[in-house]
C-alpha cells in the first residue's frame, strides 16, 4: 500500500459556496489530465487548493437523472476541471484558469506567463496546439471510441487522423527542446519555467508511460495508465518520441511540481 497523504474532498455544493479561498474539482484517485495540469499550476504558484468532487458523466441509476445537471447549473458546463476563487466567477477554460493562478499566486512564486510580449506569443502558441480545440489531448481523445471521444467529436475520419495530428505536436516539442538545449535552456519558452513546461510536462503523460515515483497507481487510475502507455506505442507516436521528452518531463514534473502526485482514492 502506498504511503502517500490522503486529501481531503468536498461537495461541488460546498465549494460553489464558499467565498473564499481557491476550489478545483477532481476525481478522486484519477489524474484527469486538466485538473492535474491545473494542480501543478497551483503548486508551483504557491496556491493552496481545497479539492472538490467533480461529478461523473451519465445518468444516475437511481434516480435518472444527470449526474452532471448540478455543475452545468452553476458552470454552464460539464468539463473537468472547474476552478472557483474567492467569490468571482468559475472559470473552466485553461487559459483562463492559468490567468487566474498568475494573478493570485504567491508573489515568490515562479512567472508562469513571461513578462516579455514575444516569449509570451510564444508560450500561448504552445500552450493552445497541446491543450486548445484539435490540438495533442483533444486528437489523443479521439485516437478510440468511447463516451469522453463522442464529447469531443469522434468519428472513424477523425480517429484515423488523429495519430499523426498527436505525433505532428510532438515532432514540434521534441525540436522545440532541441533548438533550446543548443542555446543553453532546459525550458520550452526563454530561460525560465514557464507555464508551457508546466502543461507539457502534464500532458506528455497521455503519451508515455509514467513512473510510479511521478503518478502513483491507484484502482482509479491504473486503466487510465495502461491506456496512456499504449499510446506511447502507436507507430506515428512511437516515431517522434525521444529521450528529451522524456527527460523534460521528469524534470519539470519532479523540479516544480508535486511528485509522487497526490490523487487520493484508493492507491495500490
Amino acid at each position: 500500500m502506498s504511503d502517500q497523504p490522503t486529501p481531503t474532498f468536498i461537495s461541488l455544493d460546498d465549494a460553489a459556496a464558499m467565498n473564499e479561498g481557491t476550489r478545483v474539482t477532481f476525481i478522486p484517485g484519477l489524474q484527469a489530465l486538466y485538473s492535474e495540469a491545473l494542480k501543478n499550476v497551483c503548486f508551483v504558484k504557491g496556491i493552496s487548493l481545497t479539492r472538490a468532487l467533480h461529478p461523473p458523466m451519465g445518468i444516475d441509476k437511481e434516480t435518472g437523472e444527470d449526474r452532471q445537471a448540478r455543475l452545468f447549473e452553476l458552470t454552464s458546463q460539464t468539463s473537468l476541471p472547474t476552478m472557483f476563487h474567492d467569490d468571482e466567477r468559475p472559470r473552466n477554460v485553461w487559459i483562463e484558469q492559468l490567468a487566474l493562478a498568475e494573478r493570485v499566486g504567491s508573489p515568490s512564486a515562479p512567472a508562469l506567463i513571461p513578462d516579455d510580449v514575444s516569449q509570451r506569443v510564444e508560450m500561448f502558441g504552445l500552450c493552445a496546439v497541446i491543450l486548445g480545440e484539435d490540438g495533442m489531448v483533444w486528437n489523443m481523445r479521439i485516437m478510440n471510441d468511447g463516451p469522453l471521444s463522442r464529447k469531443y467529436g469522434y468519428s472513424e475520419t477523425a480517429s484515423a487522423a488523429a495519430p499523426a495530428k498527436v505525433a505532428e505536436v510532438i515532432a514540434l516539442i521534441d525540436a522545440r527542446l532541441k533548438a533550446q538545449a543548443e542555446r543553453g535552456s532546459a525550458y520550452l519558452v526563454g530561460d525560465a519555467v514557464s507555464a508551457a513546461d508546466i502543461y507539457w510536462a502534464t500532458m506528455s503523460m497521455c503519451v508515455t508511460a509514467t513512473p510510479p515515483d511521478i503518478m502513483p497507481v491507484t484502482a482509479q487510475n491504473q486503466g487510465m495508465l495502461k491506456f496512456f502507455a499504449s499510446n506511447a506505442k502507436v507507430p506515428a507516436i512511437a516515431e517522434v518520441l525521444s529521450s528529451r521528452i522524456e527527460e523534460h518531463q521528469h524534470h519539470i514534473l519532479k523540479t516544480y511540481c508535486e511528485t509522487p502526485a497526490v490523487l487520493g482514492g484508493d492507491p495500490l
